[in-house]
């Protein structure tokens, strides 16, 4: 029988949390090199990477999802709570995952440090400002914004084209009504006018290089290398040449240090980093993965959004850039959401469906078959919900068995870790069983519309690719300027396999449509966006805001 659990904010704020600084100590992460942020959050040094580089890596298990729906998957909960049951079962595990964004916390999700009795805590700091990495971010790529159009005002040495500067401003904070904007308006002093916009914070470059850099230098480098803008002459403007790189790393001398903070059993967690998945890579940082590496015998990650999406960009971006190679593959899924897959409306998922389950597998199917193309061992997690079924239960754990896939219950949400301890030993079974065979998708030397192809037809399950005439020209110009040469990074939308949000399960016979090619040079990869991104959300009618609030004492209600 399912008891019931508190709000998530009730579960974290009763919490029993040890000074950071212990769980520090006891991780081999020496007083020097620990930063605090009060008692319970602190930075690490990159000294603490120099010092155990020696030190034998452990073991990168990386936790994706089938393709995600309004029904929820607990990527979140499922990392958390599984590196509690590793430990459990006496495995010494680090948990990595990615740093909220306030405009979800604000906007629908109302958090995400996990849920339930599998939470990084302290939850309110992780989910507000916490150690303030997502300012450095803005106030960075701000910097940038301001300096382009100083430039201009100030004489255009450079030629810019105010009519092709690609770089925008950003903001942590979902509001359409800055998507399209107007600059400089006014009196002459105000600068030029030209269209703008801006963009939510996570989706900024910015975020996609400090995830992807090894340290500052390099930090430095990728600011530099950034394309901002095109002269009159039709010719690229890159950071270097506004002189701006040194300030805007300048910004991150604290920034670019992984936070330490730890879940509700004390398991030392990980978290830097937060790029979206449709319209970045989707990955914590390259160096807190690498430290957790050289700090646990085990490290569980996540991706953002499905296996199609995150788990891909994780695959042939981040472990490309940080030569990294994965244990085995985690696949959350829900019976919930499998039955929206079958075609149940959400409204009916408390009923039993069978059928629908059945119906709705091929989408769990296609992502295990995704995973497998990268030559790793994978399991299935199955998040388990209060109003699942036996019936549906043993359909699913079935099905699952029929397509030689490991499969275990997930009951981290209810029960913590010790929901967990089933996964967590078939999971150590399949690492010490299966050796990884990995390989990347494609190869960087590739054409853009060779690797594009592979992506659509490998891992989506689609027929090809179909560049609009735009598209072309774009990647005509990036083979020019010779920038064609890097991995690929798909902006789709995260609800289906295609690039139609209404079509779910595992769709066929699709072509995925290209509409813009453009390159971000600095992180290192090419995006190429399909169908209508959101880089900047809006508010719901009732936004998760309207439900928070703090009195008199400084506690916190409504965040969840």
């Amino acid at each position: 029988m399912t008891v019931k659990v508190p709000s998530d904010i009730e579960i974290a704020q009763k919490a029993n949390m040890l000074p950071i600084a212990d769980i520090a100590k006891e991780w081999n992460i020496l007083e020097d090199e620990l930063e605090l942020y009060g008692k319970y959050k602190a930075k690490i040094s990159l000294d603490t990477v120099k010092r155990l580089k020696d030190k034998k890596d452990g073991k990168l298990v990386l936790v994706t999802a089938i393709t995600p729906t309004p029904a929820g998957e607990g990527k979140s909960t499922t990392v958390v709570g599984l590196g509690q049951a590793m430990n459990k079962i006496g495995k010494k595990t680090v948990i990595a995952l990615r740093e909220p964004s306030l405009g979800p916390v604000f906007g629908i999700k109302g958090g995400a440090a996990g849920g339930g009795y599998a939470q990084v805590v302290p939850m309110e700091d992780i989910n507000l400002h916490f150690t303030g990495d997502m300012h450095a971010i803005t106030t960075a790529n701000n910097l940038l914004s301001a300096v382009i159009d100083n430039h201009i005002h100030q004489g255009n040495a450079l030629n810019i084209d105010a009519r092709q500067i690609i770089w925008k401003r950003v903001l942590d904070m979902n509001d359409r009504n800055l998507r399209d904007i107007v600059v400089g308006i006014g009196k002459k002093a105000n600068g030029f006018v030209r269209q703008d916009g801006f963009m939510i914070t996570v989706a900024s470059e910015v975020m996609a290089v400090l995830c992807l850099s090894s340290g500052l230098t390099d930090l430095k480098e990728r600011f530099g290398k950034m394309l901002v803008a095109y002269n009159m002459d039709g010719e690229p403007v890159y950071a270097r040449e506004l002189g701006v790189q040194g300030a805007m790393a300048m910004l991150f001398k604290d920034a670019i240090k992984p936070n330490i903070v730890q879940t509700l059993e004390n398991t030392p967690a990980l978290i830097h980093g937060g790029p979206f998945a449709n319209i970045a890579h989707g990955c914590n940082s390259i160096m807190a993965t690498k430290l957790g590496l050289k700090l646990g015998e085990y490290v569980i990650t996540e991706a953002g959004f499905g296996a199609d999406l995150g788990a891909e960009k994780f695959l042939d971006i981040k472990c490309r850039y940080g030569e990294l190679t994965p244990d085995a593959v985690v696949i959350v899924a829900t019976i919930r959401a499998l039955k929206m897959h079958g075609g149940v409306k959400k409204a009916d998922l408390g009923i039993e469906n069978v059928a629908a389950l059945d119906a709705g597998f091929v989408n769990l199917e296609k992502q295990v078959e995704n995973i497998k193309k990268f030559g790793l061992p994978v399991m299935v997690a199955v998040n388990k919900f209060a109003n699942d079924t036996d019936a549906e239960v043993e359909m699913l754990m079935k099905k699952c068995e029929e397509a030689g896939v490991e499969v275990s219950l997930n009951e981290v949400w209810e029960k913590g870790g010790e929901g967990g301890r089933d996964m967590a030993e078939k999971l150590v079974e399949l690492i010490e069983n299966e050796k990884p065979k990995f390989k990347y998708l494609y190869e960087v030397e590739e054409s853009i519309p060779a690797k594009v192809n592979k992506i659509v037809t490998e891992i989506y399950g689609g027929k090809g690719v179909v560049f609009t005439g735009p598209a072309k020209n774009q990647i005509k110009k990036l083979e020019e300027l010779g920038l064609d040469k890097l991995p690929i990074c798909m902006a789709k939308t995260q609800y289906s396999l295609s690039d139609d949000k209404n079509l779910l399960g595992a769709p066929k016979d699709f072509e995925i449509t290209v509409k813009e090619v453009r390159v971000s040079a600095g992180a290192g990869f090419i995006v190429c966006l399909t169908g209508d991104i959101m880089v900047l959300p809006g508010l719901p009618k009732v936004p998760s805001a309207n439900k928070m609030d703090i009195d008199e004492d400084g506690n916190i209600v409504g965040l969840f």
